[in-house]
């Protein structure tokens, strides 16, 4: 049950298809996002110092603390999930998904999480809000392990929009050189195990909200929270080569994957390799096309590991393989 509504949005007519939808009719652009980055390299490589590790644009970043040891440092937000999150009572939920996912991003080096900082800013500060999201985040660091050192509230009237809240974090991890998981040694042959989602974690949610409009939804099916996957990542790590690790958020499978893939080397992935949740069903219902789906969320797979063909086991998903080429294409 939720307080807007117990069912999602079905198309009207089942006997005709729903409107196209699109990401970039919400309002995103990934296109600009990627112009970003690049507009960005050069300011950020001018900050440089010795103890910077790895490339500009990685999931995390690396610090040298010392010969042995790196630090590696991520942040993000939930985004436009917390206007659903709030509607839908589901705030908590989307406290756990800033932890999570910034903790996936941190995951990719091969770190253990260390740390975490939020940041929560409003146009008005309500204190049970506020309580829910901190509370949703401080439930994944203690299942990871990882102490919340503090962090900034601000009501900033100016700002934001009467009754919206903003969310965003930090997370800090350790990870020793020799352990450091970066892509390099990825080689042809290798194939991609994937761990599921939970849904749509946090990402699309502009698309999303632009389907439900003002409506009723169904808040236990487009809200769930990211999954943390340490545990997961831990298990292989202990009996695999893991050679590359993709935390799959904006971009899709693809987008993200290619972002470990040495020059030369490419993927192949089969959609049909897994069931997809409910969740991407009523998206296509209400009109986002294939197309759309995988290149705008994770269509059911959160994270992806590469590891070499004689590590995989009966029980991993082995959704795609590595060769020659370049970028992710579908099977």
């Amino acid at each position: 049950m939720t307080g807007v509504g117990s069912r999602p949005r079905r198309p009207a007519d089942a006997g005709h298809r729903a409107p196209a939808q699109t990401y970039a009719a919400a309002g995103v652009s990934l296109a600009t996002a990627d112009a970003i980055v690049d507009r960005l390299k050069a300011a950020v490589a001018s900050t440089a110092t010795p103890g910077v590790a790895g490339a500009f644009g990685a999931f995390a970043g690396l610090f040298a603390i010392d010969e042995r040891r790196l630090l590696a440092a991520s942040t993000d937000s939930v985004g436009s999930k917390l206007v659903l999150g709030r509607r839908g009572d589901r705030l908590r939920w989307c406290g756990a998904d800033l932890a999570a996912h910034c903790l996936n991003d941190v995951l990719t080096t091969g770190a253990e999480p260390l740390f975490f900082l939020d940041y929560v800013a409003a146009n008005t500060i309500d204190i049970e809000q506020v309580a829910e999201l901190v509370e949703g985040a401080a439930e994944v660091c203690r299942a990871a392990g990882c102490a919340i050192l503090g962090g900034e509230t601000a009501e900033l009237p100016g700002i934001y929009r009467e009754s919206e809240i903003d969310f965003c974090g930090t997370a800090v991890g350790v990870v020793d050189r020799d352990r450091v998981v970066d892509g390099a040694r990825i080689e042809a042959g290798d194939l991609v195990v994937g761990f599921t989602s939970a849904g749509i974690h946090a990402n699309g949610f502009s698309l999303v909200r632009r389907i439900v409009g003002e409506g009723s939804f169904d808040a236990d099916l487009l809200l769930p929270p990211t999954r943390l996957y340490l545990d997961d990542v831990r298990a292989l790590r202990s009996r695999a080569d893991v050679r590359g690790l993709a935390h799959v958020t904006g971009g899709g499978i693809a987008g993200n994957l290619a972002r470990i893939l040495p020059d030369g080397l490419g993927a192949v992935v089969d959609a049909g390799a897994w069931e997809r949740p409910q969740v991407f069903g009523w998206l296509a219902e209400n009109g986002v096309a294939e197309d759309e789906l995988r290149r705008v969320f994770n269509i059911g797979i959160g994270y992806c590991a590469v590891v070499p063909a004689v590590d995989v086991q009966a029980g991993d998903l082995v959704i795609g393989e590595v060769g020659a080429g370049d970028g992710v294409t579908w099977a």
